[in-house]
């Protein structure tokens, strides 16, 4: 759940929780048959392929585990336990890794930023094939969220206690650099050519601009109240940010810093693009003791909403399938995710995943 107990957070809106052959033998003066052979090449090719398609997403699960879920089924197939509190979860562009950000668990409803601990804490590294833990990177303080560069170089992760972002260099998994950012800072994504890192800071009403080659913050865009996630299209147009005290979507036209505000539902969490940047979904939370339990659908061309399916409590993470086919939505205030079909922008499926459900993301 999005709730600070940093002073800067005081100015929310009251109420506000913001809180990845053999072969036979044969007769010598028979001729060798070579249709078994071929079957069973043929055989071993579609297993591959099966099994290259196989896709699962995560749940980042604030009392101690990520979830990896089939996404064929909606199964869950492993429950990897943590120490500490996981808060967001990424996928490594090539599929073979998986990020999340882990803080000190301090109980309460899971954690979350109710949870974070007052000492420094991790990002953990798990192989998305074997679930393994590969490596536990020391960052900053109140670890939010982690992006991975497109081009797999570096995993970024915002601290959002000593407004700064470590930079994670994947080849040896250690912290190059450390950025300042503006007060809070939360959600975020990177530009499709690994250059850019947009950071909603969540405590002040601005986005910071990170350049990924000078390691240093270009600018603050002016977006609105407590910006909690960002979202940019893959051409690099239009910045869109989740504005949780404004019950509000920021649309950002990136050449001229000019914003538009869309209404959505009451406290807005996570925001993502999917995959033509047509339509960003935006999941409203609300608060813990009055939830939401929504999905706004925003037509980026038109900057209107369009749709608002209903989800589960405290809807919070977002992700849409590759395939551009479903959005998978977690609902922390009742341990479930939605599956939504987008063609009907209905709810077609809901899962029960423990332990307060709240980062997402999906295996490419």
């Amino acid at each position: 759940m999005i709730k600070f107990k940093m002073i800067f957070i005081v100015f929310l809106l009251s109420g506000v929780l913001l809180a990845g052959c053999s072969s036979g033998s044969n007769a010598v003066d028979e001729p060798k048959s070579t249709s078994g052979d071929a079957q069973q090449t043929e055989g071993n090719k579609e297993e591959a392929a099966e099994k290259a398609e196989v896709q699962h997403y995560y749940t980042a699960n604030e009392k101690g585990s990520i979830s990896k879920i089939d996404a064929a089924d909606n199964s869950i197939v492993t429950t990897i336990e943590i120490e500490g509190s996981a808060h967001n979860v990424q996928v490594s562009p090539d599929g073979k890794l998986i990020g999340a950000t882990v803080v000190p668990s301090m109980g309460g409803h899971g954690g979350g930023h109710d949870g974070h601990g007052e000492v420094s804490a991790k990002a953990v590294f798990y192989s998305v094939e074997s679930d393994e833990l590969i490596q536990e990177v020391e960052v900053g303080n109140h670890p939010a969220h982690i992006v991975f560069t497109e081009d797999g170089k570096y995993a970024v992760v915002t601290n959002s206690e000593d407004n700064t972002a470590s930079v994670i260099n994947m080849d040896g998994f250690n912290v190059t650099d450390t950025v300042e950012t503006g007060k809070g800072p939360h959600g975020f994504r990177i530009s499709s050519d690994s250059k850019k890192a947009y950071i909603a800071n969540m405590g002040e009403d601005t986005v910071s601009v990170i350049n990924l080659e000078t390691m240093k913050e270009e600018k603050r865009i002016k977006v609105g109240i407590a910006p909690v996630t960002t979202g940019v299209t893959s051409d690099g147009k239009i910045l869109v940010a989740a504005l949780n005290g404004e019950n509000a979507l920021a649309v950002v036209d990136l050449d001229t810093d000019k914003v538009d505000k869309i209404p959505v539902g009451t406290g807005p969490a996570q925001v993502y693009i999917d995959e033509k940047g047509q339509f960003a979904y935006v999941a409203n939370q609300g608060t813990e003791e009055a939830p939401s339990s929504s999905v706004t659908v925003i037509d980026l061309t038109l900057k209107k909403a369009i749709a608002e399916i209903e989800t589960g409590k405290g809807s919070h993470g977002v992700v849409t399938s590759t395939d551009n086919k479903r959005v998978y939505v977690t609902n922390m205030f009742e341990d479930t995710v939605s599956i939504i079909d987008k063609e009907q922008n209905k709810v077609i499926d809901t899962i029960e995943v423990k332990g307060v459900p709240n980062g997402i993301s999906i295996t490419k």
